[in-house]
């Protein structure tokens, strides 16, 4: 990913909920990436920075966003549904409609990403392919709209109040080694 000058650093694995805010503006970046060029191009053949962009796009939800899903669903979920206060039991009533929303992110990348790579082999998609392409590409930017402003403002927000110290740094290691990093959290 290149470097923007000014850009707000990357949070540290010793802030995990921040890191997964990181996370959320990358997935909305390289779904722009995804909804431009499929919008742009139309099925037809890809320009080389298109080519490139594309493929970065998809490899980035195929191989980085489900660490995202299992870093929400295996660290911070579970330990939220630990902590027994009134502010965290109405969230967690949240949380199972979140989780169905990976479900369904999952579906739809699978099919984004048969759809995508048929495209880098092929050179164009048939005018139905591309459709379909834009069609599920729209959902999957509405179902990320939601998901990412309810966990943004709401389920990081409460995690950083009721998660103590200790969950916050069992979760950062959790994720680091998910991600395949050592860290000295």
């Amino acid at each position: 990913m290149p470097i923007v000058i000014g850009a707000r650093p990357e949070s540290p694995f010793t802030n995990p909920i921040g890191l997964l805010g990181d996370c959320h503006r990358r997935i909305e970046r390289f779904l722009d990436i995804l909804v431009h060029v499929a919008e742009h191009a139309r099925g037809e053949s890809l320009t080389g920075e298109q080519r490139s962009a594309w493929d970065t796009a998809l490899r980035y939800f195929r191989e980085a966003a489900p660490k995202h899903t299992a870093d929400e669903e295996e660290s911070l979920f579970p330990r939220l549904r630990a902590i027994d206060t009134p502010q965290v039991r109405a969230l967690l009533e949240r949380v199972a409609s979140l989780e169905a929303d990976h479900a369904s992110a999952e579906a739809i990348h699978a099919e984004v990403d048969i759809l995508g790579c048929a495209w880098l082999r092929q050179g164009t998609l048939p005018p139905e392919q591309a459709a379909r392409l834009i069609a599920i590409l729209a959902q999957l930017r509405d179902l990320y709209r939601r998901h990412i402003a309810i966990e943004d403002h709401e389920v990081f927000p409460l995690a950083t109040a009721a998660l103590s110290p200790s969950d916050r740094q069992a979760i950062g290691h959790e994720m680091a080694s998910r991600h395949g990093l050592k860290t000295s959290v």
